[in-house]
């Protein structure tokens, strides 16, 4: 029972990494599962024992390298360390441009989800993709919500629109930058971001 157990295991890592790296090469609308069936080595029968279509397939994928993922239980732990809201949220920002520019897995990841066209039977990826783009709005709002109370951010801000405003930078450097080749260093994202940052603190 156990080689059963670990052979499954093998089969079910191998067909998602043969469709990780066709989806990445071909598109996932081009990705055939009788293609990813032969990249993996394995029958198509063993692809559908695994997963029921190719939108479960690419949803396994997205819950394994997701978007950059803030919680308010690890806010909480760093408040009981004496690190402010502001200084939270800038390390979590630096720590997440650091993993992405060494990460090549999650650069293939990200890249499918901006040349992919999630419409039809792939609709549900972007209900998950829109469901935990809202999640992360809510909670760095809630976040620059403590700041505010602890009078740390600066009247011309909103806990909003701070968060909006990081949000949107965060995503769009990290976006261009695959896009485009990766034709600058993400240290300049970090930089601009340290830059946000630092007005939002009041003075």
């Amino acid at each position: 029972m156990r080689r059963t157990k670990a052979e499954a295991a093998e089969t079910r890592a191998a067909i998602l990494a043969a469709a990780e790296q066709m989806f990445f090469e071909k598109g996932v609308s081009n990705s055939r599962l009788e293609d990813i069936a032969t990249a993996a080595g394995v029958t198509r029968g063993a692809v559908h024992w695994h997963f029921a279509n190719k939108t479960d397939l690419f949803l396994e994928l997205y819950s394994a390298v997701q978007l950059p993922r803030i919680n308010m239980l690890d806010l909480e732990q760093a408040n009981e360390k004496g690190c402010d809201p502001l200084a939270f949220i800038e390390a979590a920002a630096l720590d997440w441009l650091e993993l992405l520019s060494k990460d090549q897995q999650r650069q293939r990841m990200l890249t499918i989800l901006l040349r992919t066209n999630f419409t039809g039977e792939l609709e549900r990826v972007q209900v998950a993709v829109d469901a935990l783009d809202a999640e992360q709005t809510q909670t760095l709002t809630e976040m620059f919500e403590k700041a505010a109370s602890l009078k740390l951010l600066d009247q011309q801000w909103s806990a909003r629109s701070a968060a909006l405003a990081l949000k949107w930078l965060m995503k769009g450097a990290c976006w261009e930058w695959l896009l485009t080749g990766q034709k600058y260093e993400l240290a300049e994202a970090a930089l601009g971001m340290k830059t946000l940052i630092a007005s939002f603190r009041k003075l």
